[in-house]
């Protein structure tokens, strides 16, 4: 039996594409252009930090921050974004989305201001203090994902639905850009500004006193976009399904969206908007009712979202050491500290601008034509493939005459995570839950992904350390060879585990988490691919 809807959800469903919709997106998206910049600048500059507060004059290879101090400041804001995606995620079910969104973007602004000011009297100190704001700042982060996803599927007309969501997190391409291009403005500007000679000339000297100033401002600078949105956010209307289905003021929701869409929208009976609102309204997360309907689909959401994310941060975070490992980039004792921090930021600027970037956007055209399913399958399968490619032969890679060949299908890796799986891993979670549950369900699957992303953070660091040649002080690792191995067996089960997404193209929300009043019939169903 087909379900009633309300008159104002359709309204929104049918809605053709028009300016309330991109100033959607440019909003939301600026909000996940600030997150990028500020999850993955600290992989630009840790060799910087390395330089400046841990190099022994007496050592040839500088820059190396011990593997315990690099695990901690490349993982504590992926730790406090896993927290704030489960907190703001529930919060922006019982408060609203709009009443909290605003708070995020003020967190992540104040904590880059404080991220770049970080103190202390002695190394341990600085990075210290800068690991307790970078928590901080993921967590402000983590509250995105969850309220951007939702706030835009919730806007959105059920046709393009996955092309608006889509471009909303696509911003995350540009913000890892912009975060290589301010880094190669800062380095380059410096560079000149204050030449120093190579690490074997003269150690001290080789890093400047400029270079304390460098990373400072490269973490400072992501404050500027998320600032220069907050006025717009604020004045975003809270989304009509949450005032009507969950607020259940389905007159304010009617009038909000009559503004934004310019239309008359007629108002229900009081009949029929209390059998939306009530329709399922008496179980709660991980009941067994909830079990029964969505269960697979939050499994299938948690799994791949967190295999995704163990192998796309150990290859985001640490593209510098396989880019050094292949001799893309010079040994560090060949160069001062500024041109080994604008080389590092050139060698990422290209991967981002070949592999990430384009692969975002390929999702945003094709993900309301193929579907998330099948664009989810095929990234998974397709980045398996590529990372074998490199792993397999990786000895011939590291030779000299072959490192383009190597960053050719690196960069092909990036394209299909991207025009895959790191792209749908968050369309499909804000489309296939109940509107009571979708910013906690989305948040809880965001967090399996950020846990995922901690493992392999965490994980890739001491792995990919050199067997026979470990740190002082540390586990042997099993060579970046290996670790790409497993990197690529993660990539197969997260293709397996696809098999279990739904696939929602196409359809109203209220019609996929059968909210619709006459749906309960069937609502036991999963939705299926």
């Amino acid at each position: 039996m087909a379900g009633e809807q309300l008159n104002v959800l359709k309204a929104l469903d049918a809605a053709k594409t028009q300016w309330y919709h991109f100033m959607a997106i440019v909003i939301a998206g600026m909000g996940f252009f600030t997150d990028a910049y500020d999850l993955f600048c600290i992989a630009l500059v840790t060799k910087l930090l390395g330089r400046i507060y841990y190099t022994d004059p007496s050592s040839p290879n500088p820059g190396n921050l011990p593997p315990n101090v690099s695990a901690a400041v490349t993982g504590v804001a992926l730790c406090g974004t896993l927290a704030g995606q489960l907190f703001f995620g529930w919060l922006g079910d019982k408060l609203g989305r709009k009443s909290v969104y605003g708070f995020t973007l003020i967190l992540m602004v104040l904590c880059s201001i404080a991220s770049g000011l970080s103190f202390g009297h002695t190394p341990k100190s600085v990075i210290g203090s800068l690991c307790f704001f970078r928590f901080w700042l993921g967590f402000g982060v983590g509250g995105d994902y969850p309220l951007s996803a939702t706030i835009m599927s919730e806007y959105a007309n059920k046709k393009t639905r996955g092309t608006f969501i889509a471009a909303v997190f696509a911003m995350q391409g540009f913000g890892i850009l912009f975060g290589t291009i301010v880094t190669i403005i800062v380095s380059a500007a410096f560079r000149h500004a204050f030449p120093a000679p190579a690490y074997f000339i003269d150690p001290v000297a080789s890093i400047g006193p400029e270079a304390d100033y460098v990373w400072r401002i490269i973490l400072m600078f992501g404050t500027i976009p998320a600032a220069l949105t907050y006025y717009w956010r604020m004045k975003m209307p809270e989304t009509a399904r949450y005032t009507a289905l969950i607020a259940r003021n389905t007159k304010q929701a009617t009038a909000d969206m009559s503004k934004v869409l310019n239309k008359d929208i007629t108002e229900e009976e009081d009949r029929v908007v209390e059998r939306q609102a009530v329709a399922g309204d008496t179980w709660g997360l991980f009941s067994r009712q909830f079990m029964r309907r969505h269960g697979w689909h939050l499994l299938a959401t948690t799994s791949t979202w967190f295999l995704l994310d163990v192998a796309f941060y150990s290859q985001n975070l640490f593209q510098k050491d396989i880019f050094t490992k292949v001799g893309w980039i010079p040994p560090a004792r060949t160069m001062n500290a500024m041109e080994e921090l604008y080389r590092i930021a050139r060698a990422q600027a290209l991967i981002a601008l070949c592999g990430t970037v384009p692969g975002y956007w390929f999702t945003v055209a094709f993900i309301d034509v193929i579907g998330r399913f099948w664009i989810q399958l095929m990234g998974f399968a397709m980045m398996t493939v590529f990372m074998l490619a490199i792993a397999a032969p990786y000895n011939h890679w590291v030779q000299p005459a072959n490192h383009t060949g190597f960053v050719v299908l690196y960069g092909l890796t990036f394209f299909f995570a991207n025009f895959g799986p790191n792209s749908t891993t968050f369309i499909v979670p804000a489309e296939i839950f109940p509107a009571r549950l979708r910013s906690t369900c989305h948040g809880v699957s965001a967090a399996a992904g950020k846990a995922g992303a901690i493992i392999g953070a965490f994980g890739f660091l001491y792995a990919a350390q050199d067997p026979e040649k470990p740190d002082a002080g540390y586990s042997r690792g099993i060579g970046i060879r290996a670790a790409l191995f497993v990197l690529a067996g993660t990539n197969f089960l997260g293709m397996l585990l696809s098999l279990l997404v739904p696939e929602s193209k196409g359809r109203s929300l209220e019609e996929i988490s059968k909210e619709n009043f006459g749906d309960e019939e069937d609502a036991v169903a999963p939705v299926g691919v």
